[in-house]
């Protein structure tokens, strides 16, 4: 199965396409879940990176899939910002299992 990326920044964008990651450039609401529906109609795709100014844009359309599809994976990464939350890897786990660590 193949990883595909929906970016909204093209240093992102390429630097996934040079690890041999394909993906698009989307950075309005519309072209972004146009792109997520494409996404998840190829069942060559396993995983589905997107930076985190695209999740922010369709959060809940992404938390909707999560519910009723098990493949692909949603994943989301920072951009060359990084990580907006410092504690961003123990509060995702805490709202994904309920499990405060």
């Amino acid at each position: 199965m193949k990883s595909f990326l929906i970016s909204d920044n093209k240093d992102t964008l390429v630097g996934m396409r040079l690890a041999g990651i394909n993906g698009v450039l989307a950075k309005e609401r519309e072209d972004i879940l146009a792109e997520l529906e494409k996404a998840m109609k190829n069942e060559a795709i396993g995983i589905i990176l997107l930076t985190e100014n695209v999740f922010d844009e369709v959060r809940e359309e992404v938390f909707k899939i999560k519910l009723r599809e098990n493949i692909p994976l949603i994943v989301t990464i920072p951009d060359r910002h990084g990580m907006r939350e410092k504690d961003f890897i123990t509060k995702y786990i805490r709202e994904s299992i309920g499990i405060k660590i």
